[in-house]
């Protein structure tokens, strides 16, 4: 366990599953976090259904509560934080208000790289009525600079990414690339180009590894070329799917989790963001193409930019893929730079030493 700046404390965390596994991926890994910094954590999530293969082994120092509408209000820690809005119970509320000190109330926001971003990360909603009368909630916000609260990054994660040997740990999989074949990882939402997708990749050997859902069953309906394998994956842990990340050359990722982790990679990665009817995640992807390629040469950028609306579906088809090795330099410096920032957690501990 790693020794912590910051005296131990007693957390809440509360997560919702919407769907996908993104939310509590997210939650997973922020509560592992804190524990593996001498914190203890109560993790409160209406389906843990998912942490049987998402983290397996569970964690020590974290205490995994199946939130439902019967389950006690039980006094609260020292600090209480709501993921992406889920809104603690009112009775659990009602105790943070009666609660001398009262707890640091946190509400961890969705990841994005848009300017709102930088504007809203820490302000603070004081609570006029309701159960929590008196209270304040401040909002937290994920982002790739300075001004955010950062992305989580555990200690000693590129110690343990320089020790990993891929080698191994594909064949302890089951994964056997053969002589001079690619690996690509993905994970989709459903609607994502998967015909196109093996087209491109069908221009050199490739190795595709799916995961379970939309990437396995979407494959299945498409016909690869011959230059393309497809190798259905089971569920991973957490800790295998960075794995998975750092072994392949290209990773196709989803969501908030795998985008975060495949940037830690350090390798070429698409995102595809997650859908939304009004069109607002088409925002959400400009916002953080410009963040992400601003270093980028021109030609470069262009490419990756090219191939991430493409593969969300803002433009007709897929390009070819962008110059591999001149994109896995830039995926390199891109983790360098983020590696310069304070992680995630760090930047919630000192906040949370601040308001107390």
């Amino acid at each position: 366990m790693s020794a912590s700046p910051n005296p131990p404390l007693r957390w809440d965390l509360f997560c919702r599953v919407v769907d996908n596994f993104g939310d509590i991926g997210v939650c997973w890994r922020l509560a592992a976090d804190l524990a593996g910094r001498g914190h203890s954590v109560r993790l409160w999530v209406d389906d843990p259904s998912a942490l049987a293969w998402l983290a397996p082994g569970g964690a020590k120092g974290v205490e995994v509560i199946h939130w439902t509408a019967d389950t006690p209000a039980l006094a609260p820690g020292d600090v209480v934080i709501e993921a992406f809005g889920c809104d603690p119970p009112d009775a659990f509320v009602a105790k943070m208000a009666a609660t001398t000190p009262a707890p640091v109330w946190v509400n961890l926001e969705y990841l994005s790289a848009e300017s709102y971003v930088e504007r809203s990360h820490r302000l603070p909603s004081p609570q006029h009525g309701g159960p929590g009368k008196g209270l304040t909630k401040w909002f937290f916000y994920p982002g790739f600079t300075t001004a955010t609260g950062g992305l989580l990054r555990e200690p000693g994660l590129e110690a343990v990414q320089a020790r990993f040997d891929p080698a191994a740990w594909l064949a302890h999989q089951g994964i056997e690339p053969r002589p001079g074949e690619r690996l690509v990882s993905l994970f989709c939402y459903a609607g994502a180009p998967l015909a196109s997708l093996v087209e491109r990749l069908g221009e050199a050997p490739t190795l595709l590894l799916a995961t379970p859902g939309h990437a396995t069953e979407g494959l299945s309906r498409v016909a690869a070329p011959a230059a393309v394998r497809v190798q259905s994956l089971p569920w991973l842990s957490q800790a295998d799917y960075d794995r998975l990340l750092w072994s392949c050359t290209l990773n196709l990722v989803r969501g908030e989790d795998s985008f975060v982790r495949a940037q830690w990679a350090g390798v070429p990665f698409v995102w595809h963001i997650y859908p939304q009817h009004d069109g607002v995640h088409a925002a959400k992807l400009e916002a953080f193409l410009q963040r992400h390629l601003g270093a980028a040469p021109p030609e470069l950028a262009e490419d990756i930019a090219a191939w991430m609306r493409a593969w969300n579906g803002l433009r007709d088809e897929l390009p070819p893929l962008p110059d591999m090795q001149a994109w896995a330099a830039h995926a390199s410096h891109w983790r360098d730079a983020l590696r310069a920032q304070p992680d995630l957690t760090a930047r919630l501990l000192a906040f949370v030493a601040e308001k107390r």
